[in-house]
C-alpha cells in the first residue's frame, strides 16, 4: 500500500519585518499506515511549524513556499483552504495541539467543542452528535459527566484526552500529536502514552508524535527523524535510530539522556546554542556546535547518506556511502 502521508522538499517560512525566517527547510519524509514516526529535536528547531504545515494551518506571516504535502495521494498544497477545510482537516488528518488548556474555548462545554466537526462536516443534530462524544470519551478513558463539564472543572490529564478525543472525533487515518506529554506529571504523562498505544492498534492510525523528549518518543515511534535548525539530519528506524546513531546531533542529544541501569556518570550537554534562523550558518548548519567538525562542513550542505536500510543521515562523516537527496524518493502521485 502507498504511504498515508508523503511530504517532499517543504520550506515553511515566516516573512517578518526583521527578516526571514526559514523555519522548515528542505524537510521530506513519509508515513505508513497504522506507523508511528516521531520527530524530535530542541525547542525552535521548526517540529511545530512542521506539523502546522501539515494541516495548512501556519500562522501568519508565515506561509509553505515551497513542496508537496501529499495525503492519500492527493496534493493538498494546491487545495484552496475552503477545501483543506471541507475535505482535508479533520477528516483525514487531525492534530492534538501542545497545551491541551490553551486549545479548549473555556466558554463552552466538553461535549459541544467535540460535537462541532460532527455537526459542520457530518450533518449531525445535537443529540446525535452529543451520543457520538460520549463514545469517544470512553473511548479516552472519560465518563459521561465529563461531556457536561467546562474546561476549568478538569485536571490537566483529563483535558489531554479530551483534547485526544476531539482529534479522533472523526476517525481520520493521520494524527498529530504535539508534545501531548508537556506539563503533565509523570504518572498522567505513561497514561496518556499509553492510551496512544492503544488508540493507534485499536483504530489502525498513523500518528506524527513531536517532542523535544526521546525518552516519550521511544516510547511509541517505529521511525524517528529528528530536526536540527528547521531541517531533518537523521531519519530511520527508531530501534537503529537510538541503538545506533549516525548523526553527531543525535549522538549529543542521546548521551544528554540519564540511563537508569548505566553506570552512573555526568550528563553530556550540547556547548553553543541553535542558529537564528534569519541567517542560518553556510554549509551544516549544526557544524558551529559539533565536535567532529570539518572544513567542509562550514562551506557545504550535507546531502542525506544512506547508513542502513531506510537510516539516513546529513552529515559528511559519512561520505563515501551512498547518498540521496531526501529520505524518500519522490512519488508518482
Amino acid at each position: 500500500m502507498p504511504p498515508v502521508l508523503e511530504v517532499h522538499n517543504l520550506h515553511v517560512y515566516y516573512y517578518t519585518l526583521r527578516g526571514i525566517v526559514r523555519a522548515v527547510e528542505d524537510v521530506s519524509f513519509s508515513l505508513e499506515r497504522g506507523e508511528v514516526l516521531g520527530i524530535a529535536g530542541e525547542s525552535g528547531c521548526g517540529k511545530s511549524t512542521l506539523a502546522w504545515s501539515l494541516l495548512k494551518l501556519v500562522p501568519p506571516p508565515g506561509r509553505i513556499t515551497k513542496g508537496r504535502i501529499i495525503i492519500d495521494g492527493e496534493d493538498i498544497t494546491s487545495m484552496s483552504e475552503a477545501e483543506v477545510r471541507r475535505r482535508v482537516r479533520w477528516q483525514k488528518i487531525s492534530m492534538v495541539f501542545q497545551g491541551a488548556m490553551n486549545a479548549l474555548n473555556p466558554v463552552y462545554k466538553v461535549w459541544e467543542q467535540i460535537a462541532e466537526p460532527l455537526i459542520i462536516h457530518k450533518g449531525y443534530s445535537r443529540q446525535e452528535a452529543y451520543k457520538r462524544v460520549v463514545e469517544a470519551l470512553n473511548m479516552v478513558g472519560l465518563s459521561e459527566d465529563i461531556a457536561n463539564r467546562y474546561p476549568h472543572e478538569l485536571s490537566g490529564g483529563q483535558k489531554q484526552r479530551v483534547v485526544i478525543a476531539m482529534a479522533l472525533i472523526l476517525e481520520p487515518p493521520i494524527v498529530i500529536a504535539d508534545e501531548p506529554t508537556t506539563a503533565l506529571d509523570t504518572i498522567i504523562q505513561a497514561q496518556i502514552l499509553n492510551l496512544l498505544k492503544e488508540l493507534k492498534n485499536k483504530l489502525n492510525m498513523s500518528i506524527i508524535l513531536i517532542s523535544h523528549d526521546l525518552s516519550v518518543i521511544a516510547e511509541l515511534a517505529d521511525k524517528v527523524a529528528i530536526m536540527y535548525a528547521g531541517k531533518i539530519v537523521e531519519y530511520g528506524p527508531s530501534e537503529e535510530v537510538y541503538n545506533h546513531p549516525q548523526h553527531p546531533y543525535t549522538q549529543e542529544l542521546l548521551k544528554a539522556i540519564p540511563r537508569l541501569r548505566a553506570p552512573r556518570m555526568k550528563l553530556n550537554y550540547i556547548p553553543g546554542q541553535p542558529p537564528d534562523l534569519r541567517a542560518p550558518p553556510p554549509g551544516c548548519r549544526f557544524h558551529p556546535r559539533c565536535p567532529h567538525v570539518m572544513d567542509k562542513c562550514r562551506k557545504e550542505q550535507p546531502p542525506y547518506f544512506e547508513v542502513g536500510p531506510g537510516h539516513y543521515a546529513a552529515c559528511w562523516l559519512h561520505e563515501g556511502k551512498p547518498a540521496t537527496e531526501k529520505p524518500i524518493k519522490e512519488s508518482s502521485a
